[in-house]
């Protein structure tokens, strides 16, 4: 049952406004010669990854093949196949990081967040991947949290970070709903 709901998820173009957005993104580049790698990355701000519904829209938008511009998106690793969550979270799994147990920090955070690496939490918060490095090689080994760069860790440190992250989201809700009184 939850796998169909995601299928017909996949179906459509996000909401009425999403897909207003990228209608009127194709609408108005597609006359610029080269203009795909432009629409990729405004349709990714747009829905925060680009599903398959977005690509054949882009491509029936432009009048190219789906294939064309299924390529282009998993040719750069800057496109997503799949949400991406609020906090994106990259353990660094480069040589100098690796040595260093980056791998049991890696499965320190799923273990934490009950997911995979490429994978999403239900709730949007967080979302897990990996990359070969990241340039704090002397911080070894390191993950980061959206710009926030986390080194020398070990597993018992994981817990703490994420939590820092959950709490201020609690903290920020809580403060919106008392404004809204």
């Amino acid at each position: 049952m939850e796998q169909e709901a995601n299928c017909k998820a996949c179906e459509t173009l996000g909401t009425p406004e999403q897909e207003a957005q990228l209608k009127a993104l194709i609408e108005e580049s597609k006359s610029t010669p080269g203009c795909l790698m432009h629409i990729l990355q405004e349709a990714q701000g747009i829905y925060g990854y680009l599903p398959m519904q977005v690509q054949k829209t882009i491509a029936e938008g432009l009048g190219i093949s789906l294939s064309e511009v299924y390529g282009v998106v998993t040719f750069y690793s800057q496109f997503s196949l799949t949400p991406k969550g609020k906090h994106k979270i990259s353990v660094c799994l480069g040589t100098a990081c690796y040595v260093k147990g980056s791998d049991k920090i890696l499965a320190e955070v799923e273990k934490e967040l009950g997911i995979k690496c490429g994978e999403c939490t239900e709730d949007g918060l967080f979302s897990i991947d990996s990359c070969r490095c990241v340039g704090a090689c002397g911080l070894a080994p390191v993950m980061t949290i959206g710009e926030e760069v986390y080194g020398k860790l070990t597993p018992d440190k994981v817990k703490g970070i994420l939590d820092s992250y959950v709490n201020a989201e609690k903290a920020a809700t809580a403060q919106d709903e008392e404004e809204s009184k």
